[in-house]
């Protein structure tokens, strides 16, 4: 691929994401203000057990099977039989997700305290199955160097999420409980629409049969996409094991532990994820782009892709980090202009000690799709958990100090980046021997398929007779 089909893919991913947040940010708008504040309090408690349950379900599916995808790609074999098998496998893997939630609701909403969460969560479950079922599609579509698909899915996602949600608690808007109820079955109604659309762009795709397909089982795909979906996932669980383990250290000295530990995610956290965001689409692209350098045994080329990837991601991530940094006070005065005084200092001294983790954040992601790309997901996945052990010894250090306060979080995600981003990049550019001999063992595969073909050529052949299949199987034109 070269780099400006790469850049291409970037692009349209990243429209469609950034098209995406601005419908999903306009729709928050005018919803805040008709469920009120009860309302939009039950809203946001039903979606940490829902986040929890897609972590499980369906984190990191795009990015694995866009790997497989490219790799048979890349090896001229079809990919539908994989496709059909992934469907199979994710799907039910989505239905246990929601039948969980389905099980786990009434426990939640006792838990809370708010007995008006119980149909929630049932209206919001369903969302589940269909979410697994898109992560499919898209990593199918991403592994095929084609990102149109899953920009205009997100699109198409979020029109049908606000459409409906906005209808639904205009309708219901006396009665706030019943309207949230439905503005979250709006969720499940969007996330089925792109469900839809995608199988309806998948069937529309020419096929064409080939000698090299094969069938791989449901194993075969989930040994491939474990890893990647455990490194997806680790990072959304240890965020929820942070909202105890902070408050829980910060009300030893006081009485605003909530508070503080809501200027440290809703505001400094919130801001630092914004480069991460805007780089998806580096990451997104660089899964088929190296994965398809190494199913041809060109591994170099795939370094120099991550590579490329990572300079670009660093390009994009480095100013805005400046950016927090030197213009957290008018930030925090134009976005958080409700904030008294100290909370305001407080934010902007947040923002300033978090503005590093910008970078390093948005390096991880990439770095992270780059080595699923070269089928190295286990090493992503071991440096996050390294790295979320770190934050979590440094957090029970360094916020249990008052001097510190809830700064010590920030400084505790910082090192936990950091740790993610440099064994990330160790392994990317490390050579290891199993892929000198990877290399070696794609070099006499085809060697000799390529030098009969290039002899049959030269006898005046311009077929060459026969072309030689992936792992050797001579194939009738």
């Amino acid at each position: 691929m070269k780099h400006g089909k790469f850049l291409k893919n970037v692009a349209v991913i990243s429209a469609g994401g950034l098209a995406a947040k601005a419908l999903g940010a306009l729709y928050r708008i005018p919803l805040v203000g008709l469920l009120g504040g009860y309302g939009i309090g039950l809203y946001q408690m039903a979606y940490p057990l829902f986040c929890v349950v897609l972590t499980f379900s369906s984190a990191g599916i795009p990015s694995a099977f866009s790997r497989i995808i490219a790799k048979e790609t890349a090896e001229g074999r079809q990919s539908g039989e994989t496709v059909k098998t992934a469907l199979k496998m994710f799907a039910l893997l989505g239905l246990c997700g929601t039948l969980l939630m389905c099980l786990f609701a009434p426990y939640m909403s006792g838990w809370q305290g708010e007995e008006n969460l119980l149909p929630c969560y049932l209206a919001l479950a369903p969302s589940v199955f269909f979410v697994s079922l898109i992560a499919v599609f898209r990593g199918y579509f991403q592994g095929k160097n084609d990102m149109l698909p899953t920009a205009c899915s997100e699109v198409v996602e979020q029109i049908f999420k606000a459409g409906a949600g906005l209808f639904f608690a205009i309708r219901f808007s006396a009665e706030p409980a019943r309207a949230v109820m439905y503005t979250l079955l709006a969720v499940t109604v969007s996330e089925a629409a792109a469900a839809i659309y995608l199988y309806a762009r998948y069937r529309g795709e020419p096929r064409r049969k080939s000698l090299c397909a094969f069938r791989p089982s449901g194993g075969e795909i989930l040994h491939s996409a474990f890893p990647v979906m455990v490194s997806a996932a680790l990072l959304p669980l240890s965020q929820t094991v942070d909202s105890v383990l902070i408050v829980r250290l910060l009300s030893g000295y006081s009485t605003r532990a909530v508070s503080l530990y809501g200027l440290f995610t809703g505001g400094a956290v919130a801001l630092v994820n914004l480069p991460a965001s805007l780089c998806y689409g580096l990451a997104a692209a660089s899964v088929p782009a190296v994965s398809a350098c190494f199913a041809r045994g060109e591994e170099e080329e795939g370094r120099t892709r991550a590579m490329y990837a990572l300079v670009l991601t660093l390009a994009l991530a480095l100013p805005c980090a400046l950016g927090l940094f030197f213009f957290a006070r008018p930030i925090t005065a134009i976005l958080y202009s409700s904030l008294n005084a100290e909370d305001a200092a407080l934010l902007v001294r947040l923002i300033r000690l978090s503005s590093v983790s910008a970078v390093t954040l948005a390096g991880v992601d990439t770095l992270a799709a780059c080595l699923t790309g070269m089928d190295r997901a286990k090493y992503a996945a071991f440096s996050m958990l390294l790295a979320v052990l770190v934050k979590f010894a440094l957090q029970w250090l360094l916020v249990s100090n008052p001097a510190l306060s809830v700064g010590g979080a920030a400084i505790a995600s910082n090192a936990c980046y950091l740790v993610a981003f440099s064994l990330d990049l160790f392994y990317t550019v490390r050579r290891t021997k199993k892929s000198k001999r990877a290399k070696h063992d794609h070099d006499r595969r085809f060697g000799n398929g390529k030098r009969r073909f290039n002899a049959a050529r030269r006898r005046g052949d311009p077929e060459g007779g026969q072309s030689i299949a992936p792992h050797g199987e001579a194939s009738v034109r």
